[in-house]
């Protein structure tokens, strides 16, 4: 079983943290908000990002956006200045290319491999243990560090070398925004044309075009519960990521032009803490109807 430091215990770090320990793996972890790791069991727990990096097999890390990783990973007192080889360091942030590449670089001249690995799925996912990682760096490096990816998910993709994995999170994240603004505007629809919701979903369900987004959003929707598993405002990170991203490869992404408005709207009535489902209700609002039962 390896040592692992665990930095960041968010919504998605504090449930691959349990599955970590679960597995066997030693882990001592920090967080900016030393009040958030006093619930963790079986885990030791570091005074500094220092103390939690120094001489562990891993170091994994889970944070917010592009600020947090540059403040805790590449900061005057961040993982860069205190991890030293043997040590593989393993970025589970969604976070721009441009930034991995700079990480990998600064690892590489450290003599510290690297792994960039993005995670699919929200909280729940974290908790079971059931998330999708999406890893790019060499075949040794993720070879090596099989077990510790394996524990906080239900399946790895490599996808290539440094940066593969947190190009292709953003490719994934493009397809779940547009399912959730296609999921609003169905339900949408389906209400004004005096539709019966609940059997709208049923066929949802079961057709060519079924979606585990749909069959997990769309009973919320009905419920009117937008509990966050994912945050609206961080949705509205990753959308201006893929934006971003898409510009700097020469790709026009209209669909995804369009989510953002409605997000830029949700955020503006006040719903960036909620489920990033949330945007649905700006559509039904534009729609003029009620989808909750």
């Amino acid at each position: 079983m390896a040592t692992i430091g665990y930095l960041g215990l968010g919504t998605m770090g504090a449930g691959m943290v349990k599955n970590l320990v679960e597995a066997g793996h030693e882990v001592t972890i920090w967080n900016r908000t030393a009040s958030r790791a006093e619930s963790l069991a079986g885990v030791q727990r570091a005074d500094s990002v220092e103390e939690a990096v120094s001489g562990r097999d891993f170091v994994m890390y889970c944070l917010a956006d592009d600020s947090a990783v540059r403040e805790v990973v590449l900061g005057p007192d961040g993982v860069l200045q205190h991890v030293q080889g043997p040590t593989t360091v393993i970025d589970l942030s969604t976070i721009s290319p441009e930034l991995s590449d700079e990480e990998a670089q600064g690892f590489a001249e450290r003599g510290v491999a690297f792994l960039d690995a993005p995670v699919f799925g929200s909280r729940d996912e974290a908790a079971g243990g059931g998330l999708w990682v999406v890893v790019g760096g060499d075949d040794a490096t993720f070879a090596a560090a099989r077990p510790v990816l394996d524990a906080v998910s239900e399946t790895v993709h490599h996808m290539g070398g440094h940066g593969a994995g947190a190009r292709m999170k953003l490719v994934g994240n493009s397809v779940v925004a547009a399912q959730l603004q296609a999921l609003g505007e169905s339900l949408t629809l389906a209400k004004a044309a005096g539709l019966d919701l609940h059997r709208v979903l049923e066929v949802l369900a079961v057709t060519d075009f079924k979606s585990p987004i749909f069959d997990g959003v769309g009973p919320t929707v009905l419920a009117d519960d937008y509990t966050p598993a994912f945050a609206l405002d961080l949705m509205v990170k990753d959308v201006g990521l893929i934006q971003q991203f898409a510009s700097t490869v020469g790709v026009t992404m209209r669909g995804t032009g369009e989510v953002s408005s409605t997000l830029a709207e949700a955020q503006a009535a006040g719903y960036g803490k909620e489920n990033a489902s949330a945007l649905i209700k700006v559509i039904a609002k534009q729609g003029g109807v009620d989808l909750a039962d």
